[in-house]
């Protein structure tokens, strides 16, 4: 190493850069992001919420815009940190093992997630938002009510790949074709694929709202005891997990998610 005047006092300041840059980078910090009411956020003035669509009720684009369910609970977390929401369309597979997160893609991830202990060891769960079952949808008249009767009848299962819908029938004993994402799936059943298909109870309400699918009727609940939850990076940023959790609790104390509930799902029932 070379030894000319003042070079301690400058590789000491050089030191000192370098550690704050790595102090920024292990707090989750970036040149774009933001920390606002001990929340980071990677980027200034947004909470970027990574979602894997379509999945209606929770998460659709309508008129160039993502709405739904998830996004109007979200929606109220941002505007109590004062920013905006962003959202970026992610493969499910990336949300559910947080690499997404991981990235730095997104704060948040919220995509009608069933909170599952396998998914905790890669990421921090909110409390649940959400009850959810699973529903079976086939075309009328098939005769269909359980699962037993898709395997009686050697009919076809469709499911949607990586979903708890899917884990489910498989767990069952039940075989199914595997469709990359909720409108594939449907398409599946539409076009003569399958016969049946297996998807979260709200999302095959709002199918059957379609005139388009007239022909089709919900034949079966499935009642899994699944609870869906928001999830952020794995141990990175608990002030955002307490004031979704905060979000959550309010908005049923004050009638806002009855609200949101009865807009994007329809009735509440009792517990919901």
């Amino acid at each position: 190493m070379h030894n000319w005047p003042g070079a301690p006092r400058r590789l000491a300041i050089s030191a000192g850069l370098v550690a704050l840059a790595l102090s920024a980078v292990a707090c989750g910090g970036s040149k774009d992001g933001a920390t606002v009411q001990g929340v980071k956020l990677v980027k200034k003035g947004a909470i970027t919420t990574c979602t894997h669509l379509p999945y209606p009720p929770f998460q659709s684009e309508q008129n160039g815009k993502v709405v739904g369910f998830d996004v109007d609970l979200i929606d109220i977390v941002a505007k109590k940190l004062n920013v905006t929401q962003k959202i970026i369309d992610t493969p499910f597979e990336t949300i559910k093992t947080g690499s997404a997160l991981n990235a730095g893609k997104c704060d948040v991830a919220a995509a009608g997630m069933t909170i599952k202990p396998e998914r905790a060891k890669f990421i921090d769960f909110s409390k649940p938002y959400f009850n959810a079952t699973q529903a079976l949808m086939a075309k009328k008249g098939t005769g269909v009510t359980s699962l037993d009767d898709v395997k009686a009848k050697k009919l076809k299962l469709g499911s949607q790949a990586s979903t708890t819908g899917e884990d489910y029938v498989h767990g069952k004993g039940l075989d199914s074709t595997s469709f990359k994402d909720s409108t594939s799936e449907l398409n599946g059943l539409r076009g003569g694929q399958v016969d049946v298909i297996v998807a979260d109870y709200p999302v095959v309400q709002q199918w059957l709202k379609d005139p388009a699918n007239s022909k089709f009727e919900l034949v079966a609940n499935l009642n899994t005891g699944e609870q869906y939850g928001f999830a952020v990076r794995k141990g990175n940023n608990p002030k955002l997990i307490e004031l979704i959790n905060q979000t959550i609790d309010e908005s049923k104390k004050d009638g806002t998610y009855k609200s949101i509930y009865e807009k994007w799902i329809g009735p509440m029932p009792a517990g919901a």
